[in-house]
């Protein structure tokens, strides 16, 4: 077992998810609650990454945050490094290639509010910002959590776009999918299926533990 490759995507699940929350719920409440042109088009680019094999998103990352690019040329210069084969890169990539994860469980989740609730706790004097959170975010908490559980998962899994933008450099863009491609690559079937065996048990218990937070917050609200 990689412990390090297995600690860095433990490290790139928690700080893409971090972001993914409040890139999440400022989207997602924004795409529930307001009508405006060009929604449509957020929504499908949105949920672009979903239908895009991840070797070409990859691409594209390359592309766009590589050395020629602007803002590939513009980070090297103030930060002395490359974005791309970086574990900041890394972080870009996967917050962009999982944000459909995060955004559309919320998204559903504020959808399902009646606005005839909202327009009741502005009524009793609640602020926009007392409804979002003492109204809105408790009722759309199962959505939340399972944006956040999804795009975990999701960027603890991933490996086109990964190989792409960050390439396989121990401790900074070796992720345990990298690691356990490259033991299935030469063979090293022992290691392949100890680190198989235990991303499936990781997995299993993240779920059962936040199926069992999410069961006490719904019994919290009835």
């Amino acid at each position: 077992m990689e412990w390090s490759a297995f600690f860095l995507s433990l490290c790139l699940s928690l700080i893409s998810v971090t972001i993914l929350l409040v890139l999440g719920l400022l989207i997602a409440r924004s795409l529930a609650w307001k009508r405006f042109v060009g929604k449509g088009v957020i929504e499908a680019l949105i949920t672009l990454p979903l239908v895009l094999p991840p070797t070409v998103l990859g691409y594209f990352f390359l592309r766009f945050l590589g050395r020629e690019s602007m803002l590939g040329d513009w980070f090297e210069s103030w930060f002395h490094e490359p974005l791309v084969f970086s574990f900041t890169g890394l972080v870009l990539a996967s917050v962009i290639y999982s944000l459909p994860f995060a955004v559309q469980p919320m998204l559903r989740s504020f959808e399902s509010i009646p606005q005839s609730i909202r327009e009741a706790a502005w009524c009793c004097g609640l602020s926009h910002w007392q409804t979002f959170w003492r109204i809105e975010l408790p009722l759309a908490m199962k959505g939340v959590l399972t944006g956040c559980v999804l795009s975990f998962a999701h960027t603890m899994g991933e490996f086109g776009v990964v190989l792409m933008v960050g390439g396989n450099i121990p401790g900074e863009t070796r992720t345990i999918s990298i690691a356990l491609f490259d033991k299935v690559q030469t063979f090293d079937e022992g290691a392949a299926d100890s680190m198989a065996l235990f991303m499936l048990l990781f997995s299993l218990v993240l779920l059962i533990l936040i199926n069992l937070v999410g069961d006490k917050h719904l019994q919290g609200l009835k």
